[in-house]
């Protein structure tokens, strides 16, 4: 029984505090006025009854009423009813205080009576119980009496009130009365642990929805601040209650105050979590609250602050959760649609509707801690039970770990609270312990279920009902009410003064009848509570995963036999798979659980390869746990590592525990509480189990083996018997049980000296000695077999650590074992003369420990040690499979100073451990370094097999302990080097067969072999020759085409043998395996089969359409070079024509299908003429300059005969037969009828000679790249000997900056037509002055030397082994591999050909075969000549046009196949793309790619990843079918066969291959700089990456950054910082620092997805934003050109100012450039109008808001012109134009107008005018006159105003 309220009190307003604005109030009386004892009289209840201050009223309020809740010292409840009322104040002087200067004061004189004023007097009662309605009704009674005068005897009714006396819980129902003629029933809860709620929670659902009443309860659970909003009183106490009432089982530990009285608002800023109720009134102060989560209950609004992040539920959980909540709230959410929707449906009552969500609450909970009594842990049972929770065990089990909300459930003061009362094995039981044990299996079951979960719910909810009304029919209440209105009366008497005396004698009389009374004794029904299904019974696993492991498990059991049964080699081949089945939890149970079973007595000797395999298994195991150890596997191992053992040497015995240190778990205190708890509790069950066995052994046997009893099963049963046993027996099991804790913790002190002390204990181990968990992580793959200290070693030397005392380490452990043995002792109740002796052994027994370590350390520092990290796995790409698994590798430096930690400083990336694998398409190494400073970092480094270029055996000492290995050394020319040596365990043979795997996929038989085509095949298919063709119609054409070329090609000339290059018959033997005889390309033609043009065979058509189609064709008609068209009319005027004679690739195999030639040359001429050139390579034109009309031609080398035949003067006698005069004579035709087709042709008389380069070139619209050398002269024009040729014999002293001297400029007359060729095959010959062309010989360098270049280069930027003195040797093999000058070979070739053209002259480059430097120098002259080809599109043709279809060989250059790999890789396109690069570097702004697609290029072309670059001319891809394939099979799978396709959608996606200083000038000529000094070594042979490997497989670089900020967050206790370190070699530098135009762009893609719009491309975005620039520009009138560079106005300040000194004479020698890297671009072309620019375009070009000169800004409102409305404008004072102007917003660029401060006459206050804004004062407002008109002006207050006065006016006066 409990008294129904403990105190009365009456609280009235104090007159005597007036003065400091607020009143106070002050007790009248109280009742009974001596404290009860069991219960004091609460402090601040005056605060309570009046919480927005006391203060007095003019008018009379209706009487209120609210409960307020008070917690006192020991946490216990006490409920506050305030019933409050108005009462006239006794007007003794009314006016000393009026209300916050509601009434103005008045004169005492003053006749007129002042206002009545009102004060509050409140009624309370206080009492531990919450019957908030009985409450209301009593008060209401007593005021009652009083108002209405009723003749009761107050003092009767306050003293029932205290006396009387009700069951706390049970179910009763009291009927009392006050003794007024009045009835109340109280019913009481039948299970007092079960909340009452009334309707509270369904009410707080409606003020504030589903989502964030979750929102608030997630934040009580996860201990956050909670505050509640409401104008009503009684509101909060509600929602208060509300959430505590869904919180249960879980009960609030922190701060609640339902309602928080004004003088207490500071309470808000304490630290901790708390759940506060303040009235909104106060909302303004609860404005600066930052990590405070605010509920307005009157809004419907929670707001979260930015910085609290609060975890939701689980899901699924939450999703269920909201959706049966929706089902409860909302029911007809469910019929809304029905066309006929039920007419029944409607929610239940507000109480009902209560009691539903918190069943559904009540189910949740169930669900989130199902099974937790299986992580109990019983510690003690007498004399009260201790019960610990193992957190790990749980989350780890319900596979929640990762889970924020649970996890911090767990950890909160709630969760403690719950295990504390909750977790007692014998106690009466409730609701939720039914629900948690019986339910679960329901709740599984009905998921998704609609119909059932809202039945359970319903069923739940009417427990909960009947819980709080147990007897539904309740007697009607029968309380007087007092009558309407009457607060309103005039004269109403003040509450009467209480007789004491009377009340304590009512009080008094009940007390002593109360004491005589006998005591009620309320039986407790206690029983055992159930513990319900093992968590792993509820989480069932799916059958699929099983089988899979199971078979895994079978592996792992077999290896561990093998071990047993000393089968070593047997095991040996298992061992890879068992580390891999370890990443499965069930595979390392098994281990433990196998492991076990071969431990007899507590013992098993092992020899030294046993241990070596047990111990790697073990770490192995270890090595996923973490510190939680969630899964127990560190649990189960920990017993077993103090039982395997192996001897060293006689007496010496070394066990597992001293290799198994390095793993955090061990330096966690919670996971050695966990342990020691759960064997204590299993010693504790045993000591009860054979206690119980002694009695009762022989029913046993009768009985059959029965269920073992769970700890807490016994635990309960002792509980029950406990009150029942004599007080020597009780003594006795608490002496047991607390022995065997001391035991334990003995037992304990010993284990944990074993993991913790180093073997080595000599060495400062720092790992452990810092107790950071960080630094252990690294050591985490650290698995030693002999040596714990061998890290410590490297640390020591490394860092400069002085050996430390071995005492450090001894006393970090003996504090480590203290701190562990006091916190379990105190908790476990060890008396306190036990825990002194265990303080005093504990450094004995680590004393001990160390002195055999000691022991055990000499002796195994004589094994060889064993350190074995886990091995990585790579990514793949999509179809990239595995060919051979890892093979354990140690990957050596390589020379490159960045990745050994070399000059740049930093710890070396190399050498790192790992494996290497090998895949369909790469060579990928992936490990971590082996220097423990960067352990987590992961070393990648890979490169597509096609690229390898060297592969030769090497010995190496993988580390300084070790024996040397044998190893392999991989070069690629992609500059990736791998240097490997096998670890040990590698055999020699897995070594051999990983290089026959390598050597059979880097030479496949065929080009079918290579990736690009078994993309998405097994493994296995790659390696057979053929495979069949998709397409069959493509087949047939190919086969067709074949034919044709047959039957043309005819009768072979032996003669002829010595021309064909040897490669061609090895080719073409693989080509035709039918008929074996060789086919040499330069054959007599046979005519018959030649078809003319003309009639083209229907078989044909086909063909022609594909061949129109490809991209040379494309671009002939972009130069107007001809059509197909056979209109004579229209080809006439043509100077050339397209023509078919190759379309069957019978006339030159390697040349495209069609060709441009000129007009007048018939095609069987063609035929004839092509015999003279190498490879049937004759000239064709492939670019028209289209201001000049020159051509550029191409076409191999001649012949020795032709050559003589074109040049040879006309006397001499002719040697060979007649034909080859005819020959040369058609060659002469042709090069004439190529002259001829040029406009200026017939102008130009006389003789022609090529004179170098002219001024006048060089002024004409061209760019010259940065700084001119004074080089010699030969560097720049050809050379000496070429050079005095062109200019005539005398030529005169050159310039010293390399131009070739005025005089040799005059020469007007230039050839029509230049051939350069080469000097070597040009010998002798004589220019014969009759014909209109020129021969150029000139020394160029062949494949042979290209080659040995490249193998220089590659040695210089990836040494191979690290060198003496880099710095020297890098630069100095760099010059010897003369990379260089070849690049300066080509790029000088190019420029001169480039002036050529320009001036009008065509060229025809005739150099080699035609397929290697010709197409150099051809691609980089159009590409320096016709902007189109700086395009992304425009480049993507002109290496289709001149590379793909004009035949580079580049299957045979890159040695793409079997028959390739003698000669070689001959990098020749990639030296076109340096060359690329270098022209790129020195005009950056006239590419519309960055070097970043130019490395791309040059990585994927020798790749083989892609089908483009693969084979050597158009007919070998057709006869693959590889050419026309795109038509049919646009829809097959496979991954982007086309690079340019790969390229456009990755371009489509991102801005990687755009170029952002893009910005052309329209019809510009690139005249680079090919001096040596001014080109630059490129960083695609230098740079790399190793956190990724090489970034041009973009897929397999996106994935990876994210894991990396993932493992950054769990780091969350440190400050965050958005920095990071960057290392130059390791990271991609691109990505982690991106430019800021691709991170802005990034961010508003990130942005758009947010908002849930579809993103826009990029590049529209990228337009759009340089459009807007454009405009802008042009509004601010610059005249500028119109390339305007982005942002700012730099570009035309860098391009201008080169202007002024080319005009000043001083030659652009100043390189005015953004970065060093790229020179200065002046534009001789803008001219002099760039020049001078008015200031005002000056000032506007830095219209962005900062740089402006800004002496004062603010917003003002601003009232418009006549009849306008006020409106708010950003102004800007500023002092150097003299103006005020002003914008539509801050962030505004565009001004909207200016008010010039020269016409301002005067600026004075103002007044507010009509529509101004209403919350301004008055005195905000001043006008300023100008000449033209007065401007009204508004500041938001007055200080503002005055300070834009005071700046104005300064302003006017310094003027």
């Amino acid at each position: 029984m409990a008294r129904l309220a403990d105190y009365f009190v009456l609280v009235g307003y104090d007159p005597g505090k007036r003065g400091s604005g607020d009143g106070q109030g002050q007790i009248l009386q109280r009742f009974p006025e001596k404290d009860w004892e069991d219960n004091p009289f609460p402090q601040g209840i005056e605060l309570f009854c009046q919480p927005s201050g006391w203060q007095l009223f003019t008018k009379r309020n209706p009487p209120t009423f609210f409960v307020a809740v008070l917690t006192d010292i020991n946490s216990e409840r006490h409920y506050c009813a305030c019933f409050t009322f108005w009462e006239a104040v006794e007007s003794a002087q009314p006016q000393s205080h009026p209300r916050n200067g509601e009434e103005e004061e008045e004169e005492p004189s003053s006749p007129v009576q002042p206002a009545q004023l009102f004060a509050p007097k409140s009624l309370v009662l206080v009492s531990r119980l919450d019957h908030a309605e009985v409450f209301r009704n009593s008060l209401g009674l007593i005021y009652t009496i009083y108002v209405d005068g009723l003749s009761v005897s107050l003092e009767n009714v306050i003293g029932n009130l205290l006396t009387c006396t009700i069951p706390i819980t049970g179910g009763a129902q009291r009927t009392i009365s006050l003794g007024a003629g009045d009835r109340q029933v109280i019913q009481t809860p039948i299970n007092d642990s079960l909340p009452v709620s009334s309707c509270s929670v369904a009410l707080l659902f409606r003020q504030l929805g589903i989502t964030n009443v979750l929102y608030l309860f997630c934040a009580a659970l996860t201990e956050h601040k909670i505050l509640f909003l409401s104008s009503s009183y009684q509101r909060l106490t509600d929602a208060c209650r509300a959430l505590l009432a869904l919180m249960f089982p879980l009960k609030y530990s922190f701060t609640y105050v339902p309602i928080l009285p004004a003088q207490l608002l500071e309470v808000l800023s304490t630290p901790t979590p708390f759940i506060i109720g303040v009235h909104s009134i106060f909302q303004s102060e609860t404005q600066e609250l930052l990590d405070v989560v605010i509920a307005d209950l009157d809004g419907g609004t929670v707001n979260v602050p930015e910085c609290v992040h609060i975890s939701l539920l689980p899901e699924p959980l939450l999703q269920q959760t909201r959706e049966a909540l929706s089902m409860v709230l909302d029911p007809e959410l469910e019929v809304a649609d029905l066309a006929f929707p039920p007419s029944t449906i409607s929610a239940s009552s507000l109480k009902m509707q209560d009691k539903e969500i918190r069943a559904v609450f009540l189910r949740l909970f169930a669900q989130l801690l199902q099974g937790y009594r299986w992580c109990l842990h019983i510690i003690r049972i007498h004399p009260e039970p201790v019960i610990r929770f193992h957190k790990a065990a749980f989350l780890g089990q319900r596979g929640l770990t990762e889970d924020d909300f649970l996890t911090k459930v767990l950890e909160g003061m709630a969760f403690a609270g719950f295990v504390t009362e909750r977790g007692a094995p014998y106690r009466s039981i409730d609701l939720f312990d039914e629900l948690v044990a019986y339910e679960v299996k329901r709740m599984r079951a009905e998921e998704g279920n609609k119909q059932k979960i809202l039945r359970h719910i319903k069923e739940l909810a009417e427990k909960l009902y009947k819980n709080e009304n147990p007897y539904p029919a309740v007697t009607m209440h029968k309380v007087q009410k007092p009558t309407e209105g009457c607060h309103l009366r005039l004269h109403q008497k003040p509450f009467p003064r209480l007789d004491e005396g009377m009340v304590q004698w009512i009080i008094d009389q009940a007390t002593a009848k109360l004491q005589t009374a006998p005591p009620a004794v309320k039986a407790e029904k206690k029983c055992m509570v159930p513990s319900g299904p093992p968590i792993a019974a509820i989480m069932e696993r799916n059958g699929n995963a099983l089988a899979n492991s199971a078979r895994r498990l079978e592996v792992v059991r077999n290896c561990i036999s093998y071990v047993f049964e000393n089968k070593m080699l047997e095991a040996k081949k298992l061992f890879p798979a068992v580390l891999r089945a370890m990443k499965g939890r069930a595979a390392r149970h098994c281990l433990t659980q196998e492991l076990n079973l071969h431990v007899q007595q507590n013992r098993a000797v092992l020899d030294h390869q046993q241990f070596d395999f047990i111990i790697r298994m073990m770490n192995c195991c270890l090595q996923d746990c973490t510190a939680m150890d969630e899964h127990g596997i560190a649990a189960a191992l920990l017993p077993l590592v103090t039982a395997f053992c192996r001897k060293l040497s006689p007496g010496i015995t070394q066990f597992a525990y001293s290799c198994v240190q390095e793993h955090v778990v061990w330096t966690n205190i919670q996971f050695w509480e966990a342990m020691f708890y759960c064997d204590v509790q299993n010693h504790i069950r045993a000591l009860y189990l054979d206690n119980n066995e002694e009695n009762h052994a022989d029913e046993e046997s009768t009985e059959g083996p029965q269920e073992a009893k769970s700890a807490l099963e016994i635990a309960s049963e002792q509980l029950r018997l406990w009150p029942t046993m004599s007080r020597e027996k009780q003594q006795e099991l608490i002496q047991k049980e607390e022995s065997t804790v001391f035991s334990q913790a003995i037992h304990y002190a010993n284990r944990m000296s074993y993991l913790l002390l180093p073997l080595d204990t000599s060495k400062n181990r720092l790992l452990r000695s810092s107790g950071l968990g960080d630094v252990e992580s690294v050591s985490n793959s650290f698995v030693t077999n002999s040596i714990a200290g061998s890290v410590a070693e490297s640390y020591d030397t490394e860092s400069g650590f002085e050996d430390a005392e071995s005492s450090d380490v001894a006393n970090y452990v003996v504090r480590f074992i203290n701190r562990f043995v006091d916190k379990v002792c105190t908790e476990s109740g060890v008396t306190n003369e036990h825990l002194k002796g265990l303080h005093v052994m504990i450094p004995d027994i680590v004393q001990m420990h160390i002195e055999t370590l000691d022991a055990v350390h000499r002796e195994s520092k004589r094994l060889p040690p064993i350190q074995k990290p886990k091995l990585l796995r790579p990514n793949l790409l999509v179809g990239e499979e595995c060919v051979m698994e890892g093979l354990r590798v140690y990957l050596m430096p390589d020379g490159r100073e960045e990745a050994a930690g070399g000059n740049i400083g930093g710890p070396p990336l190399l050498p790192a451990e790992g494996a290497i694998f090998l895949t369909t398409y790469r060579i990928i190494f992936k490990g971590t370094p082996t220097d423990p400073l960067v352990g987590e970092q992961v070393v990648i480094r890979s490169f597509p097999i096609a690229s390898l270029t060297k592969e030769k055996k090497i010995n190496v000492q993988a580390q300084v302990d070790q024996f040397i290995q044998e190893g392999l050394q991989l070069r690629s020319c992609t500059f990736q080097l791998l240097k490997i040596a096998f670890d040990e365990e590698v055999a020699s043979d897995s070594a051999e067969i990983f290089r026959k795997h390598l050597h059979k996929l880097r030479y496949p038989q065929h080009v079918r072999g290579t990736f690009a085509f078994t993309v998405g095949q097994s493994p296995k298919q790659a390696m057979q020759p053929k495979a069949k063709e998709k397409n069959p119609s493509l087949r047939t054409l190919s086969k067709n085409l074949v034919k044709n070329a047959k039957k043309t090609i005819g009768r072979q000339y032996v003669t002829r043998k010595k021309y064909t290059p040897p490669m061609w018959e090895q080719r073409s033997s693989q080509h035709f395996p039918e008929d074996e005889d060789e086919i040499s390309v330069s054959e007599e033609m046979d005519r018959s089969t030649l078809t003319p043009t003309t009639t083209i065979k229907p078989s044909d058509k086909m063909t022609i359409n594909h061949l129109v189609e490809r991209a040379c064709c494309r671009d002939y008609q972009r130069l107007g070079l001809g059509t197909l068209s056979s209109s004579l009319t229209r080809s006439k005027n043509e100077p050339f024509r397209i023509s078919t004679v190759n379309r069957m690739y019978a006339i030159c195999r390697s040349y495209p299908g069609l060709l441009i030639v000129p007009q007048s040359i018939q095609d069987n001429t063609i035929q004839r003429i092509s015999r003279c050139y190498r490879q049937n390579r004759f000239p064709v034109v492939c670019w028209r300059n289209s201001r000049t009309k020159a051509v550029l031609l191409r076409s191999g080398g001649l012949h020795g005969k032709g050559v003589v035949g074109l040049f040879k003067s006309q006397n001499a006698p002719t040697a060979g037969p007649s034909q080859t005069d005819s020959t040369s004579l058609e060659q002469e035709k042709y090069l004439q009828a190529v002259v001829n087709s040029m406009p200026h042709y017939a102008d130009a008389g006389g003789r022609n000679t090529l004179s170098g380069f002219t001024s006048a070139h060089m002024s004409s619209s061209g760019k010259w790249g940065s700084i001119r050398a004074s080089g010699r002269m030969s560097s720049y024009a050809l050379n000496m000997e070429i050079g005095s040729r062109l200019a005539g014999k005398d030529l005169l002293g050159t310039q010293h900056n390399g131009t070739p001297a005025e005089a040799s400029f005059l020469r007007q007359h230039r050839a029509s037509l230049y051939i350069i060729g080469d000097k070597s095959q040009l010998k002798g010959v004589k220019p014969d002055p009759l014909q209109h062309w020129e021969v150029v010989p000139i020394e160029v360098f062949d494949v042979r030397q290209v080659k040995a270049s490249f193998k220089k280069l590659m040695k210089a930027c990836v040494p191979g082994c690290p060198s003496t003195d880099p710095s020297v040797a890098y630069l100095r093999s760099l010059e010897e591999s003369e990379w260089l000058s070849q690049i300066h070979k080509i790029l000088q070739i190019s420029v001169l050909v480039v002036e050529l053209l320009d001036t009008g002259s065509s060229v025809l480059v005739s150099l080699e075969d035609g397929w290697d430097i010709t197409t150099q120098v051809v691609s980089l002259v159009q590409l320096l000549s016709d902007p189109y080809y700086r395009t992304l599109e425009g480049f993507r043709l002109l290496v289709e046009k001149e590379w793909l279809s004009f035949g580079h060989r580049f299957s045979h250059r890159g040695a793409q196949t079997l028959a390739g790999q003698s000669s070689g890789f001959a990098p020749i396109f990639l030296q076109f793309l340096d060359c690329v690069h270098q022209i790129h570097l020195q005009f950056p702004m006239e590419f519309e790619f960055s070097q970043y697609y130019l490395k791309f290029l040059s990585y994927h072309y020798i790749s083989n990843r892609f089908r483009t670059f693969l084979l050597d001319s158009d007919y070998e891809r057709i006869e693959l079918g590889l050419l026309y394939e795109e038509k049919g099979e646009r829809k097959s799978q496979q991954v982007y066969k086309s690079i340019w396709d790969y390229i456009e959608r990755l371009n489509k996606k991102a801005p990687v291959f755009f170029n952002y200083m893009y910005a052309p000038e329209d019809g510009e000529v690139l005249r680079p700089y090919s001096n040596i000094s001014n080109l630059k070594v490129w960083d695609y042979y230098t740079e790399e990456t190793l956190s990724e490997g090489p970034s041009y497989d973009w897929e397999l670089a996106q994935g990876q950054p994210e894991h990396v900020e993932e493992a950054d967050r769990q780091d969350a206790g440190a400050p965050q910082t958005k920095r990071k370190i960057i290392w130059p070699c390791y990271d991609n530098r691109s990505r982690v620092e991106p430019d800021a135009i691709s991170k802005l762009l990034e961010e508003l893609q990130n942005l758009e997805v947010e908002l849930g719009q579809v993103p826009e491309r990029w590049k529209d975005t990228w337009d759009k934003v340089k459009a807007s620039q454009r405009s802008e520009a042009r509004q601010e009138g610059s005249r500028t050109p119109s390339s305007l560079l982005m942002s700012s106005g730099l570009s035309h300040h860098r391009r201008s100012l080169g202007v002024y000194l080319q005009e000043s004479g001083v030659g652009s020698t100043l390189n005015l450039s953004l970065d060093s890297d790229t020179s200065s671009t002046s534009t001789p072309s803008s001219g002099k109008q760039g020049g001078r620019r008015s200031t005002s375009t000056l000032y506007s070009q830095f219209q962005m808001s900062e740089s402006e000169n800004r002496s004062y800004e603010g917003s003002l409102y601003k009232k418009g012109a006549f009849m306008k409305p006020w409106k708010p404008r950003w102004f800007v004072l500023d002092k150097t134009k003299h103006q005020l102007r002003y914008y539509d917003s801050r962030m505004d660029t565009e001004c909207k107008g200016v008010i010039d401060l020269a016409e301002v006459e005067s600026i004075t206050p103002g007044t507010p005018t009509m529509g101004a804004p209403k919350t301004v004062d008055e005195k905000a407002f001043f006008d300023l006159k100008t000449t033209k008109r007065v401007y009204n002006f508004c500041a938001q207050d007055v200080q503002l105003a005055q300070q834009w006065i005071d700046r104005i006016q300064s302003c006017l006066s310094d003027a």
